[in-house]
């Protein structure tokens, strides 16, 4: 079906209506554009996760036939899935953008930062994240939040002004009426966006569909050893360790979100195409992150208290 499609009103004037997809596509490609038009330095964070990927290609679009006008930033936990890594580096070299990668590794091997007793390091990005942020000064940093996901993500802005810190403030936050951002900052602040922010995870892998956007093959249903935590089955590998009572079985599975293999669980499921996965994804009334990610289980304000740290 054609995504715009044509009616004719009162008095037989034909009109062009978007569909939802378009309508969100849209959006997204007039905040990448305010966003180069106003700022100086900006940045996509990329992870290779569903949400980046998504974004990396609306960015290609809106700036066709030209290049993708700002690099690419990763910060790199050492505990990613392989798929993952593999799969950044090939989109990498597809869309012919530049990549900058900070790894928490070297802040804990020169001690600016140590290692957690839940094995986790997920809540070891935010410093990398910030120096990474000012070593470049960037001043605009793209980021794949959606409202859906969690509620401290619902209430952020679209243009999220973060302070000299690269703390966000809940209570200061600017209006955004009639699709106007302001982006006015100090020097020393920055702010983050959101061009995802109006879309739903369905949303999201119905684009997916329609655009025929390759994702790592993780996020389909696939054969891996797992183990039980917590009621989430994580993965068996170098930085995820079954302890002596939990069983590792195996599982066909697959993953909704790609954090880090020490904290981000997979669901059983048979879902192998885009289609399967969107008709999963429908029936479900869990978000991706209340789901598999035990980052965001460590208290009911988890993600906000990060964010307000300087978090993605």
């Amino acid at each position: 079906m054609n995504p715009i499609t044509e009616t004719i009103d009162d008095v037989g004037c034909g009109r062009l209506t978007l569909s939802h997809l378009d309508t969100l596509e849209s959006e997204s490609i007039h905040i990448f554009r305010e966003v180069v038009a106003e700022f100086e330095r900006p940045v996509l964070l990329f992870s290779g996760g569903k949400d980046s990927v998504v974004m990396l290609h609306l960015a290609a679009k809106a700036f066709w036939p030209g290049p993708v006008p700002f690099p690419l930033l990763h910060v790199d936990t050492g505990h990613n899935f392989p798929e993952v890594l593999a799969y950044r580096d090939r989109a990498v070299a597809e869309k012919g953008v530049r990549l900058e990668v900070v790894a928490v590794q070297d802040y804990v091997d020169d001690g600016r930062l140590a290692e957690r007793t839940d094995g986790t390091r997920n809540p070891l990005q935010t410093q990398p994240l910030l120096d990474g942020i000012a070593d470049h000064r960037f001043d605009a940093v793209f980021g794949g939040g959606r409202r859906d996901e969690e509620k401290a993500r619902a209430k952020e802005r679209i243009y999220s002004l973060r302070d000299e810190f690269g703390a966000w403030d809940p209570r200061n936050q600017r209006p955004e009426l009639w699709n106007l951002y302001n982006g006015r900052h100090r020097p020393g602040e920055h702010v983050r966006v959101f061009p995802l922010s109006n879309w739903t995870e369905l949303d999201v892998w119905r684009y997916i569909g329609r655009e025929g956007i390759a994702l790592p093959e993780l996020y389909y249903a696939h054969q891996r050893d797992v183990f039980e935590r917590d009621g989430m089955l994580l993965a068996v590998g170098p930085v995820s360790q079954p302890r002596a009572t939990e069983s590792v079985v195996t599982r066909q599975v697959r993953y909704r979100t790609v954090g880090d293999m020490s904290c981000t669980g997979a669901v059983e499921s048979d879902a192998v195409t885009v289609q399967d996965v969107v008709i999963e994804v429908a029936a479900t009334r869990l978000t991706e992150r209340g789901a598999t990610r035990a980052d965001d289980r460590i208290s009911e304000a988890a993600m906000e208290d990060r964010k307000k740290e300087g978090y993605f």
